[in-house]
């Protein structure tokens, strides 16, 4: 039991460990080229507010006297920039929000298990690409920028980490902080010439991080006065460094603004999730490159805020936060960052159309650039017969994308240039997609594998436990199949070798291999004929998952009844079972009873053809009863030691001549040849009966009757049209090709069901291929001198009866659902080949002639099955459309 429980918890980590192989990856790549519009920026600098926590509701909405919060930005909204939402992603966190902002890619999943913290790959950022960056604020989010940046032109100022408190009694002052460092920044910069001189460089960018909003939200919740007053702080602030850095700068109008924030927050005080309260944040902009307000009729939105914020008459221009790495990119002339997904917002431009496009061009590039990566990088890492490309975007079609993008702007079509660049944009990214999940298939299979073969082996361990299910099997224990362990080897070496020459992790060796052994220890000792068992009572459930319950409900439950009923025989022993006469003569008895239910009902008829139908029945009828007699006597003669009586002897061997002409001498309508071939087919399975199996061939008939209903009822509306009723639907020989019709997912479920039941016809009983399996007092009604040759045949054919009763049923459902025998033979063939290659493994050369013949008659049987098809297919073709007519009989025809 330990080791069971520590196998299952090793087995049980791996999978948990899967998934951050197969959902958390890093969608970062690396090796690109950097991209730059290769025109004059609008912008030598640019200001970055990010207010940590704020909400774009809180910021733009007017308070209960009608006024707004931030009159600065009020301002600029209605007279200098322009403004909308910046949409954010899950997980609504600082770093995920600066990461999109600044290096314009989201939250890269990998980071999951790093609780947010830091990023585990490093990726580039606009603070990279710029000549001199600083930054002010909280050390978590200034650090990570500063650490990735390369070479040194990033000076960071932050406060201490004990600052951010939120039992403080004063958040704001994490803002004033940066606000008053900022300004005595500049001031000190008139008396510092290498400083001065800087930052009158171009391309530099200032990034001011506010958390005191956030650090208030979290500890008195966004509804709360010292959110609200934390607002009014921040407008009071950004109105103050506006106007420094215009009177440093002398008013040159080269300096670009944008306020936004990393992530909204909920009304109880948190943020993470996806809510908009979440993941709607302000965005508005201004200065250089920045288009002015402009002034709107009307406006299309899938919310009410316009109206809510008293903004319906100003341009509303929503962006995606990752699109303002780009925006800011552009504005300054550095290259976009290497791993930025943002698409350039062009509307919010104040630009020529040339510059639109140029800058257009190159986001599209560098977009693609990481496309190329990326395949590049899974190519190699695939077997070339392997590899399956991104077909929307191949490399002509990139190539005729870009330089079709790239004649409209020399011929001056900037809008057309624009809108190629963004649908090449756009198919870059799915691509992106495509090759970020190449190998999630291939791993969940794997992981799959691992799952179902655990969980069979634990069932196993389960039923062979607690079960009584397996008594007929030897428990002795057993060495498994030399065959079955190097075969396993062999798979696991092929497997090894196929992922070191693609060069994969060493975590994808554990999530393909780790199956490997489980299943072994499933399939050494998977099959037994209790399995039949288990398929039958899933085959009783088929009703309920489909339309057939409601649609069929008296037919679904006689379904349910038989499959359940069937289930129980594949139980019962194979060898060792006393005989039981009574069983037999009881199963002769309720053959019987169906035949005066078929007599009063053509009794009914009126046609010219009932009194040749009464005068067969009641010969079949009499047939049975002499079958139940012959049985009977039989038994009771051999047990007084009487030996096999010659009258009895004399008529089982009439019954069984005459058992292959009643059923062509019956009509060719359905059910009533069916009928005419199973009582004709019990009356010499009774007398090869001693015990159980007598009931078996009647069950399965009443199975398959039930079968062919249901068929019928599952073609699809557009076979509707043309179904008859079974009762009215005859056997004919030379069927109609024109009435087939295309296959159907449900045909692969009918080939499915065919195998199954060809297979429970012969395991349902026991079977031929082990001496141990069968009774020789089978054959005693028609002879008791041993002749292996004559018995043998008896048996044989007493395993052909149930076989044959299957084979003629789905005759009938080809019939009534109009299915090709051709099309069903490949699909039978293609399951028999899969069943063959699991038994192929479980042949054995130890144990009991019982284990032995036992195993070597499955894989047999299974690899037998297209011969044997094609004989029984032929054997229900004669019995269900040949007719014998009776000398003498003028001819009928059929109307």
């Amino acid at each position: 039991m330990l080791l069971y429980t520590i196998l299952g918890l090793l087995i049980h980590l791996v999978f948990f460990a899967s998934i951050f192989d197969i959902y958390f990856t890093s969608p970062l790549v690396h090796g690109m080229t950097p991209q730059f519009t290769p025109l004059p920026p609008p912008a030598k600098r640019l200001v970055l507010f990010v207010a940590d926590g704020l909400r774009a509701d809180k910021l733009y909405e007017l308070d209960e006297n009608g006024n707004t919060r931030a009159p600065f930005i009020r301002n600029i909204i209605m007279h200098e920039g322009s403004w909308g939402i910046s949409h954010t992603r899950v997980p609504t966190e600082s770093r995920p929000g600066h990461v999109a902002l600044i290096a314009g890619f989201y939250e890269d999943v990998s980071a999951v298990a790093k609780g947010w913290k830091e990023n585990p790959v490093e990726f580039d950022s606009l603070i990279n690409e710029t000549r001199h960056t600083w930054c002010w604020g909280s050390p978590d989010i200034l650090a990570m920028f500063a650490k990735g940046a390369s070479g040194n032109h990033v000076f960071a100022y932050n406060y201490e980490a004990y600052s951010e408190d939120f039992g403080a009694q004063d958040a704001t002052k994490l803002d004033t902080w940066v606000f008053d460092n900022v300004k005595e920044f500049f001031h000190a910069a008139r008396n510092n010439q290498s400083l001065f001189s800087k930052l009158n460089e171009d391309k530099i960018v200032f990034f001011l991080h506010l958390l005191g909003i956030d650090t208030n939200g979290h500890a008195h919740r966004p509804s709360s006065r010292e959110y609200l007053n934390n607002i009014k702080i921040v407008d009071e602030g950004l109105k103050e460094i506006v106007s420094t850095l215009k009177d440093f700068y002398g008013n040159d109008g080269k300096t670009a603004f944008i306020f936004t924030a990393d992530h909204g927050m909920t009304d109880w005080g948190s943020h993470g999730a996806g809510h908009p309260l979440e993941t709607c944040t302000p965005f508005v902009t201004w200065g250089a490159g920045i288009k002015y307000p402009q002034k709107v009729l009307a406006q299309k939105f899938d919310d009410t805020y316009l109206q809510e914020w008293k903004l319906e008459n100003w341009k509303r221009q929503d962006v995606n936060q990752a699109d303002v790495a780009p925006l800011m990119a552009a504005l300054i002339g550095v290259p976009f960052p290497l791993n930025s997904v943002g698409t350039l917002p062009v509307d919010i431009l104040n630009s020529t159309d040339l510059f639109k496009a140029e800058s257009m061009f190159t986001n599209a590039v560098q977009i693609l650039e990481q496309f190329k990566v990326k395949m590049a990088q899974k190519k190699e890492a695939t077997l070339p017969f392997l590899f399956t490309p991104f077909n929307s975007l191949s490399d002509s079609k990139q190539i005729n994308i870009l330089r079709k993008a790239r004649s409209y702007i020399k011929q001056k079509k900037y809008d057309e240039a624009v809108s190629l660049c963004k649908e090449l944009i756009n198919l870059a990214l799915k691509g992106l997609s495509y090759y970020h999940t190449y190998d999630r298939f291939f791993l969940a299979f794997n992981v799959v594998l691992g799952f179902v073969g655990w969980t069979s082996y634990a069932s196993l361990l389960i039923i062979k436990s607690h079960c009584n299910l397996t008594r007929g099997v030897s428990k002795e224990v057993k060495k498994p199949s030399h065959l079955l362990s190097c075969s396993f080897i062999a798979v696991g070496v092929l497997l090894a070798l196929f992922l070191l020459i693609q060069a994969c992790p060493w975590t994808y060796y554990i999530y393909c291999l780790l199956p490997l052994p489980v299943w072994y220890a499933v399939l050494r000792d998977f099959f037994y004929r209790y399995m039949l068992t288990a398929g039958l009572i899933a085959f009783a459930g088929w009703p309920f998952i489909t339309p057939l319950w409601t649609r069929a409900k008296s037919t679904s439950l006689s379904w349910i009844f038989f499959c359940l009923l069937l289930a129980v025989f594949p139980l019962m022993p194979v060898v060792g079972r006393k005989p039981n006469i009574f069983l037999v003569v009881g199963a002769g008895l309720l053959v019987l009873l169906l035949s005066l239910f078929v007599v009063t009902s053509v009794l009914k008829r009126k046609d010219s053809l009932v009194s040749e139908e009464l005068v067969l029945h009641l010969l079949q009828m009499l047939s049975t009863v002499l079958s139940i007699c012959v049985v009977y006597g039989t038994h009771n003669s051999l047990l007084k030691k009487q030996g096999l009586p010659l009258i009895n002897q004399v008529v089982s061997w009439i019954i069984l001549a005459s058992s292959f002409v009643m059923p062509l001498l019956s009509p060719l309508i359905l059910f009533d040849r069916l009928f005419s071939i199973l009582v004709s087919s019990m009356s010499t399975y009774l007398l090869l009966s001693t015990g159980y199996e007598a009931l078996f061939p009647l069950v399965l008939s009443c199975l398959m009757f039930v079968w062919i209903h249901m068929e019928q009822e599952t073609l699809p509306q557009s076979v509707v049209f043309c179904k008859q009723k079974v009762s009215s639907i005859q056997f004919t020989y030379n069927t109609d090709i024109t009435q087939f019709r295309d296959l159907y997912l449900d045909d692969i479920r009918r080939a499915f069901f065919l195998v199954f039941f060809l297979m429970t016809a012969f395991f349902g009983t026991g079977n031929i291929a082990s001496i141990n399996s069968f009774d020789l007092a089978s054959v005693y009604c028609f002879l008791t001198v041993f002749s292996p040759y004559m018995m043998g045949a008896l048996m044989m054919w007493k395993i052909l009866i149930p076989f044959a009763l299957v084979m003629c049923a789905f005759e009938a459902v080809q019939l009534t659902t109009q299915l090709s025998s051709k099309s069903l033979f490949l699909m039978v063939i293609n399951i028999s080949d899969i069943m063959a290659l699991h038994f192929f493994f479980l042949i054995k050369d130890y144990g009991s002639w019982l284990d032995i013949g036992t195993s070597i008659s499955h894989y047999v049987i299974v690899m037998s099955m297209t011969i044997f098809l094609v004989f029984l297919n032929g054997l229900a073709q004669m019995l269900t459309t040949k007719k014998l007519k009776l000398c003498g009989r003028p001819k009928s025809h059929l109307t």
